[in-house]
């Protein structure tokens, strides 16, 4: 029974995750959240699948490269004006 559960949970997720994915995909064009729709599905896949672990978990580490070097870039000089 318990190898029933389990995989009706993995079907379950894989249904559900890539129905997320797809939306979150469509919304590139279309309009909408896609940049939190895309990674929602993903968590919802990595919570069964590995391959969309190492994904989300390369994404992340790109999204904290960049905003390192947002926040490293330094101020330009003020003007002076109000």
């Amino acid at each position: 029974m318990n190898y029933y559960y389990r995989h009706a949970r993995r079907v379950l997720v894989f249904i559900i995750g890539s129905t997320v994915l797809l939306v979150g995909i469509a919304m590139i064009l279309l309009p909408g959240p896609a940049l939190l729709v895309i990674p929602s599905g993903l968590g919802i896949l990595a919570l069964e699948f590995a391959w969309a672990r190492r994904l989300l978990k390369h994404i992340r580490e790109k999204v904290d490269g960049v905003r390192n070097q947002f926040n490293s870039r330094p101020e330009p000089p003020s003007t002076g004006q109000v």
